[in-house]
């Protein structure tokens, strides 16, 4: 696999549409490839954001979240919020590169990637493309942040080891990979979280990944996610009291 971050020029809010950047910004793109980009620059293009001091912070993240823990229980400051199927401080709120505004998620991260992937192939004459916005996140015991898939288009997200067998012969039970994910954390490791200003990234020579001539079907979005109960750290997620939010 091969990463080529894209370095932009500096991107305020509602300055640009996400079409005309990607038009500045990718010059060529070779077939089955996988675009990558930052959920921040996504939302900047909508000028998808709230001005510091216009808005209560707390009242904020209790809007944007589905499920969020106040910020009481955490040792930073940080309020855990779940939304759009994601374990995430602040509901994805940020703060930083943002020109004094919060910069919230895109408003239909889906939809944003199934478009770029469409304008992408068109513009390019491809016949295999992939789009993935991306964002990054904490892990639990572990200190940094990593990049992590919001939405994705154009390949199949997991690839499935469900009752294939191992070196030994004995099937695998639950395991699939996350394709979309371990691609999102290979770009966002190499585009940066600081002033890098390389929002894009083109990922290349990719044998391992399944490339499809559409949009993820419903049933493919849904084999994403799991619910609470069903996830492997259920016994720690459904422990504590969540409060409800307005968010996804």
């Amino acid at each position: 696999m091969i990463v080529t971050p894209i370095k932009t020029s500096k991107i305020l809010a509602g300055e640009i549409d996400l079409v005309s950047l990607l038009d500045i910004a990718i010059e060529k793109l070779e077939n089955s490839s996988v675009v990558v980009i930052t959920s921040k620059i996504v939302s900047l293009c909508e000028n998808n954001v709230i001005s510091f001091g216009s808005v209560n912070r707390e009242q904020l993240i209790s809007r944007e979240a589905k499920l969020y823990l106040p910020a009481k229980f955490s040792k930073y400051n940080h309020h855990f919020t779940i939304t759009n199927h994601t374990l995430i401080p602040a509901a994805g709120i940020d703060e930083s590169n943002s020109n004094g505004n919060y910069v919230l998620w895109p408003k239909d991260v889906q939809k944003t990637a199934n478009r770029t992937r469409v304008y992408l192939k068109k513009r390019f004459m491809l016949s295999e493309v992939g789009v993935i916005i991306s964002d990054s996140t904490s892990r639990p015991l572990r200190r940094g942040i990593t990049g992590i898939a919001l939405a994705h288009s154009g390949f199949l997200a997991l690839k499935n080891y469900v009752g294939k067998p191992d070196l030994f012969d004995k099937p695998f039970n639950i395991s699939q990979a996350d394709i979309a994910g371990g691609l999102a954390a290979s770009a966002v490791l190499q585009m940066g979280e600081g002033n890098e200003q390389t929002p894009i990234a083109i990922l290349s020579n990719l044998p391992f990944v399944q490339f499809q001539d559409r949009n993820p079907n419903n049933e493919e979005l849904n084999e994403i996610n799991l619910t609470l109960d069903d996830d492997l750290f259920a016994p720690f997620l459904t422990a504590v009291k969540w409060e409800k939010g307005r968010g996804r």
